[in-house]
């Protein structure tokens, strides 16, 4: 096994790596901080070189760098350093770069020495013929009529081959599949709506009132084109009455004025609930059991648990004795088919369920929060003429996936790695 640079340690190794020269800096300024190293560094940078650093013994207090051994921490970087230039270093250094992506890579190199044998050089030089063998053949070769005097190599079927590299699914692609098998073995069928939406649906409809943080143009993509989208009259006067007053519920609403234009505002989704909200709106009646897996929305900057793009889970089950007991069933049902036989609940407030829970799978000793579920309250199901409880659940998908392919990075779920998409399993 040997050790070489990854595109990233070649980078280093010309550049320095990146502790280093977040250490330099820091060094060279009389009292640095946070916000000073953002504006020296590009954020990508900036956060995992502080994570670094303090792994180092750098801490921060009150906004600034503060550390009680410089020296020890001048020393180690200058020992990775010289590991990133020579290759040479202890275990305990090599582990460390084996755990930054792209630094170091680890080579499997077979050597073979060839020898002639006793037999071999037994024989005389005068008996030796030198003989042409075709290894390969080809339409020129067929095509003529050397091919009836030659003389062919023969096959070892012993040897090694290559393997041969087959298409196969993405992993995601592969999980969103499996989900959706397990719905549909349950009895569920699945509905698609469009990304855009208007806020009415995406909110109004779900009982957010219209000054909820969610709605922040920094949290909410909303549209230049369309910017308004027209709905039911009827349906906003009754949301209407719902938000301000709570309508003919038992609920006093949010108070306040509920704002017209607001509901119409054109917005790309931010979560998939409204595709079951407004398949409740078209099926107010009839018994439904649907599910949906799809894409949604949100402003969010990019970081190891973050992305402005993912997808969600979504179900609902409406019919007349629908309850919270059925609702974890259905729940622990779906995890126990993912493989994850320890689930359980916890209480959680919505602005749209009541009551509210939590679900969590036990995973690697430790309780992991995996979803939100309740039971949707009569401020979202009066307006639509819906009569029965309505239990409805939703979960990230990308969560879910780091869960199943143990990531702790989400943005691995869509780089273009094609060795790692290889060696994922078949989910």
């Amino acid at each position: 096994m040997e050790i070489k640079l990854g595109q990233q340690g070649e980078k280093a190794a010309q550049e320095g790596l990146l502790e280093k020269r977040i250490w330099e800096w820091i060094q060279s300024q009389t009292s640095p901080g946070m916000k000073d190293l953002s504006n020296a560094f590009e954020r990508h940078e900036a956060g995992p070189g502080v994570g670094l650093l303090k792994g180092l013994g750098v801490n921060i207090d009150g906004g600034k760098f503060v550390c009680e051994n410089p020296e020890n921490i001048s020393n180690a970087i200058e020992e990775r350093t010289t590991f990133i230039q020579t290759l040479q270093g202890t275990e305990e250094i090599i582990e460390h770069f084996k755990g930054r992506k792209g630094l170091i890579e680890s080579v499997v190199v077979v050597n073979r020495n060839w020898s002639i044998t006793k037999a071999g050089t037994a024989i005389e030089d005068s008996k030796l013929n030198e003989v042409v063998q075709i290894a390969e053949i080809t339409p020129e070769i067929l095509q003529g009529e050397a091919w009836k005097d030659a003389e062919f190599r023969p096959y070892d079927v012993a040897l090694e081959a290559s393997m041969p590299r087959s298409g196969r699914s993405h992993p995601m692609q592969a999980l969103i599949e499996r989900i959706r098998s397990i719905f549909l073995e349950m009895g569920f069928s699945e509905i698609v709506e469009d990304y855009v939406q208007t806020a009415g649906w995406n909110m109004d409809a779900l009982f957010i009132p219209q000054d909820h943080p969610a709605r922040e143009m920094q949290d909410t993509f909303y549209l230049d084109e369309p910017n308004q989208i027209p709905l039911n009259p009827q349906l906003m006067k009754q949301w209407k009455e719902i938000h301000e007053h709570g309508g003919k519920t038992e609920s006093k609403g949010w108070g306040g004025k509920f704002d017209e234009e607001i509901s119409q505002k054109g917005l790309l989704r931010t979560h998939t609930t409204v595709n079951t909200i407004q398949y409740l709106a078209e099926n107010p009646i009839e018994p439904c059991r649907v599910f949906a897996i799809d894409r949604v929305f949100r402003k969010e900057s990019i970081d190891r648990t973050h992305l402005p793009e993912f997808h969600q889970i979504e179900g609902i089950i409406m019919e007349p004795g629908a309850n919270l007991g059925m609702l974890v069933t259905t729940l622990k049902t779906f995890y126990q088919k993912m493989g994850y036989p320890e689930v359980r609940v916890r209480p959680a407030y919505f602005p749209y369920t009541e009551p509210s829970l939590e679900v969590e799978v036990k995973w690697r000793g430790k309780w992991l929060e995996l979803g939100g579920a309740g039971i949707f309250r009569p401020e979202v199901t009066e307006p639509l003429g819906i009569k029965d409880p309505v239990c409805a659940w939703g979960m990230g998908l990308e969560r879910l996936a780091m869960l199943v392919l143990g990531l702790d990075d989400i943005r691995q779920l869509y780089i273009s790695d094609l060795e790692w998409l290889r060696n994922q399993p078949i989910l």
